[in-house]
């Protein structure tokens, strides 16, 4: 039974392009690993940009500093 987790900043991701997220995982597990779909499980994780780092900065703060 296959896991997987997409981890995403929350930054407006729409339900559709979740639910394209999930199908398109779902599907390469079943091109490439011949995986059963009924048993694929699949988690998005939201995470809070204050939550997330890259290097030695938060990503909220690397945003506003990408926004001057």
């Amino acid at each position: 039974m296959p896991y997987i987790n997409i981890k995403i900043t929350d930054e407006g991701v729409t339900r559709e392009q979740k639910k394209a997220l999930i199908e398109g995982t779902t599907r390469l597990m079943v091109e490439v690993l011949n995986k059963d779909p009924a048993t694929t499980c699949v988690v998005i994780d939201e995470v809070n940009t204050d939550n997330w780092g890259i290097g030695f900065d938060q990503v909220s703060k690397l945003r506003q500093l990408a926004k001057r």
